[in-house]
């Protein structure tokens, strides 16, 4: 009988090829943060509970139904983070950091949610998220959308996704066109699915995206955001479109995409592809000007998005994106006395950039020929001659690789 414990269902162990696509996807995130400038922040693993459950609402999934939270010993509640931006929104209010204002922060770690495990979600799983907080100017949107695009381009992914783009409005377009939404969908009330209609009493904009066939008829005649909105919502939106336009970033709009809860206002957006099953949205996000008032601060502009790193790591593994490299060098100590001499060979090889590894147990006979069988572009081999060990440089066909050894190997001594 194997006792040995097992992962937890929903968790995963990293290893390998699957490894070096998660890699490559965060480093890939974090040079292009850099290019635009975005602050490297780190945030707690778990927060109060208060700061999730005010700012995702209590009556949403992932407060009552996905949140793993506990009391600790002293009988506080807290819970383990589900997403990024209440504990981001939490710091800037708390922390000091609205003298930065516009703040433009990124980070990137776990989050846990109590959800179906299926293709690309866990239930710890991990994100990037890029926030602009205190910048009302669509501006703001427009970086972000731009950024986010790059970042796509840069994983070599971006072939097949697509930017969804709506706008929900300010304040007073989205409360006309919420009004107009409930009184539409409550004469159908009867018609809809379950989901829809417990949605008609709390985030009535969700049912325009819902998947649930009974729902389709009443959703494509529901009414449309654009006959609600307010001249300065019109100009908002104009204005990020005609900005992605002259970055060269292609979007299409999608009026069924919405946010259910209030704080959300003018852009909302997502990236999709066909390439994840059913859950295509690969990076999304939007403009959240109302959070901070739900965490008990003053009105704080802000937008930002995130990204689930699995999901792009899957991508980025179909898209081949990251076969390993070979080895640059390998060092095959064929006599036990050059290991000195090798060890110092491998620590200038390393210093200078030369990924590098050494081969020094077993049959000192067999040692060259493992080192042959490593495909390395440079193979050295350490031997004793006239009491003295020396390096030799064996490879086939010359190569920048090879080059950049040999040139090490000139200034190191025995």
């Amino acid at each position: 009988m194997n006792t040995t414990p097992q992962a937890i269902r929903g968790t995963q162990d990293i290893f390998g090829a699957d490894a070096e696509a998660f890699a490559h996807v965060v480093e890939t995130f974090e040079r292009v943060r850099k290019l635009y400038r975005f602050r490297r922040v780190e945030m707690p693993v778990f927060e109060k509970t208060a700061v999730f459950s005010r700012s995702l609402g209590e009556t949403t999934d992932v407060v009552s139904k996905e949140m793993y939270s506990f009391e600790d010993r002293g009988g506080e509640s807290l819970t383990l983070r589900p997403e990024f931006t209440a504990g981001i929104a939490r710091a800037y209010l708390t922390d000091g950091w609205k003298q930065f204002a516009p703040l433009k922060v990124a980070t990137h770690g776990p989050l846990f949610r109590y959800e179906r495990p299926q293709k690309g979600r866990y239930r710890q799983f991990h994100q990037i998220d890029a926030e602009v907080i205190g910048a009302a100017e669509p501006m703001a949107d427009v970086e972000l959308l731009v950024m986010a695009d790059q970042l796509l381009k840069e994983l070599g992914i971006a072939d097949g996704v697509t930017l969804q783009l709506n706008t929900l409005g300010d304040g007073e377009s989205r409360e006309a066109w919420r009004a107009a939404l409930v009184e539409y969908f409550s004469a159908h009330r009867d018609s809809l699915s379950e989901d829809s209609q417990d949605r008609l009493e709390r985030n009535p904009l969700r049912i325009l995206d819902s998947k649930d066939p009974r729902d389709k008829p009443f959703t494509a005649d529901a009414p449309k955001i654009d006959d609600y909105l307010s001249a300065e919502a019109q100009d908002f939106f104009g204005a990020v479109t005609s900005g992605l336009d002259a970055a060269g970033v292609a979007w299409t709009r999608a009026e069924a995409l919405v946010r259910g809860l209030d704080y959300y206002r003018h852009t909302a957006f997502e990236f999709v592809t066909d390439r994840l099953g059913a859950q295509g949205t690969v990076l999304g996000g939007g403009r959240y000007d109302g959070l901070m008032v739900a965490l008990g601060g003053p009105e704080t502009p802000a937008v930002g998005w995130a990204a689930g790193i699995e999901r792009l790591a899957m991508l980025v593994a179909d898209a081949g994106q990251t076969a390993e490299a070979p080895l640059t060098a390998m060092l095959a100590v064929e006599d036990d006395a050059a290991l000195g001499f090798a060890l110092k060979t491998l620590t200038a090889l390393r210093h200078q950039g030369i990924d590098a590894e050494i081969i020094a147990t077993g049959s000192p006979r067999k040692r060259f020929d493992k080192a042959v069988k490593s495909n390395a572009k440079a193979i050295v081999s350490f031997v004793v001659k006239d009491g003295a060990p020396v390096a030799n440089l064996r490879a086939g066909e010359t190569t920048p690789a090879r080059l950049a050894v040999e040139q090490v190997l000139v200034t190191v001594q025995p």
